[in-house]
């Protein structure tokens, strides 16, 4: 039997054209695996969203439709996605949301780019892609060139080869 711990948690995760294959699908399919449901959102429901290696994503629903109080963490993809989703105000209203709720905001890679946006990121001790490491300093965070970083309800890694470090760290952080 398939050990589930998370069967009572449900994860918001940021859908958008050209986000990073893995990146998106390797936390949803290991989060789901362990018991949560995940839902993706993007600029509109139920639209087909290429990934940066062709992979597609149909998104279940609308970021404007979302609302932190219905999740219990979201997972920001990296890609080129965040540069264009970093500038929605509900985007960073809801990763704002998340903080002030408590409850975890996990970015990979170039996924960094909505939490600086939202603000959310100062004094907090984060890793990301070296390519956003000037915006993550700048940003006020306190950056960390490891797999994965776990500061309060934040998590970060820095590309797909840490998924496994990533993934874990969440599951772990949303069974406390």
């Amino acid at each position: 039997m398939l050990d589930r711990p998370l069967t009572d948690k449900r994860i918001l995760c940021f859908v958008g054209d050209i986000y990073e294959d893995l990146e998106l699908w390797y936390p949803k399919l290991r989060l789901e695996e362990a018991g949560a449901h995940v839902t993706v959102a993007g600029p509109e429901a139920g639209v087909t969203y290429a990934g940066k290696h062709g992979y597609p994503c149909v998104s279940d629903a609308c970021i404007n439709d979302m609302e932190a109080e219905d999740f219990q963490g979201l997972i920001c993809p990296g890609g080129f996605m965040p540069d264009k989703l970093r500038r929605d105000p509900k985007v960073k209203s809801l990763v704002q949301d998340f903080v002030q709720q408590n409850k975890m905001v996990a970015a990979i890679c170039h996924g960094g780019w909505i939490p600086i946006s939202a603000n959310v990121y100062r004094g907090i001790r984060v890793t990301g892609s070296p390519g956003i490491k000037d915006d993550l300093v700048n940003a006020g965070a306190i950056w960390e060139d490891t797999a994965v970083v776990v500061d309060g309800t934040f998590v970060s890694s820095r590309k797909p080869d840490d998924l496994p470090d990533f993934c874990r760290a969440m599951v772990e952080l949303l069974q406390s």
